[in-house]
């Protein structure tokens, strides 16, 4: 498969007339001193809102499944034995609510030293995972090494392993059908890049990259879908909350009419592109909004349990 590199830099380069959801005719100005990249970023924090009326609910109570709130938290390719063990020692001292899945994804080489340190409270998750069983795969990691160290989750299909490493959605697929048939949960990435956001694809986007997983996978029950649109990871721009719960809504519809009502109902949707906890709160109290996959802000312990506790938001909107 071609890789492909649309780094956010190359998307802002691309068409600059944003319209959420679908199109408009809402172009950017560029007769300013601003260069197309910083209008881009003016524009964005002005016009970043719901671009359509339609409102999505499902007739099923706001905590399906389980009952709890999830959130992750992708530490990426971050962190040293030292800042690693200080990150660590923060989360073990936090009070974190109760009725919340809390999950880590702390680089591979890491894995260990997270796993043997880590209050049992917070579960560990893989940041990827081969497609199949180890062998003569060099660099890669297999679901059975994962397990081995007591991983319970992996992150598959994030935008990093998409648009920068090059794997397409039935390649995503595989891996997530093998994690789950050797017994790992998935943590199922899905979101739009900028340029298809413009171009009103986001829905098209999100339903084929979901599609891919369901044409894969044997069974729903150890999935989580994170739904995290490109242009907002690492940007330090978020989806409002009405924008994503648009597109969450949408997306278990797609579950409904596609896959089945209950597993519609009973898998978590969490939302992932610079959650912090100033936003965190918001985001939690929308119906369709299962909870958080985060990336630079879970690597500040006292901030990530701000959002792991922002469950208490989705209680009184409940």
């Amino acid at each position: 498969m071609a890789v492909t590199s649309t780094s956010l830099a190359s998307q802002l380069a691309g068409p600059t007339n944003f319209s959420g959801l679908r199109r408009s005719c809402f172009k950017l100005d560029h007769s300013n001193s601003l260069s197309p990249t910083q209008s881009l970023f003016q524009h964005l924090h002005s016009h970043l809102r719901l671009s359509s009326s339609r409102k999505g609910s499902r007739a099923v109570v706001t905590m399906a499944g389980t009952g709890k709130f999830f959130v992750g938290g992708n530490w990426k390719c971050n962190g040293t034995k030292d800042s690693i063990t200080k990150l660590v020692s923060d989360l073990n001292s936090s009070k974190l609510e109760a009725d919340v899945d809390v999950v880590v994804a702390p680089p591979f080489v890491y894995l260990d030293q997270v796993k043997n340190s880590l209050t049992d409270r917070i579960e560990i998750s893989a940041q990827n995972s081969w497609v199949g069983k180890g062998g003569a795969f060099t660099g890669e990691i297999s679901v059975e090494q994962l397990k081995d160290i007591g991983s319970k989750w992996v992150i598959l299909g994030h935008s990093e392993r998409r648009h920068v490493i090059g794997e397409d959605d039935q390649f995503i697929g595989k891996k997530a059908a093998y994690a789950l048939s050797e017994g790992l949960g998935v943590i199922a990435c899905i979101g739009e890049l900028l340029e298809e956001r413009e171009a009103g694809k986001t829905f098209d986007v999100c339903f084929q990259q979901l599609k891919a997983y369901a044409d894969a996978v044997p069974s729903w029950d150890n999935i989580v879908i994170a739904y995290e649109p490109v242009w907002a990871i690492g940007t330090g721009k978020v989806a409002s909350p009405e924008q994503a719960q648009e597109v969450h809504a949408a997306l278990r519809e797609w579950l409904k009419d596609n896959v089945s009502a209950e597993v519609a109902s009973k898998t978590r949707i969490i939302y992932g592109g610079s959650v912090n906890g100033g936003n965190s709160a918001e985001l939690a109290k929308k119906e369709d909004i299962d909870g958080f996959l985060v990336g630079g802000a879970s690597l500040k312990g006292p901030e990530f349990a701000t959002i792991i506790n922002s469950v208490t938001s989705k209680k009184v909107a409940a």
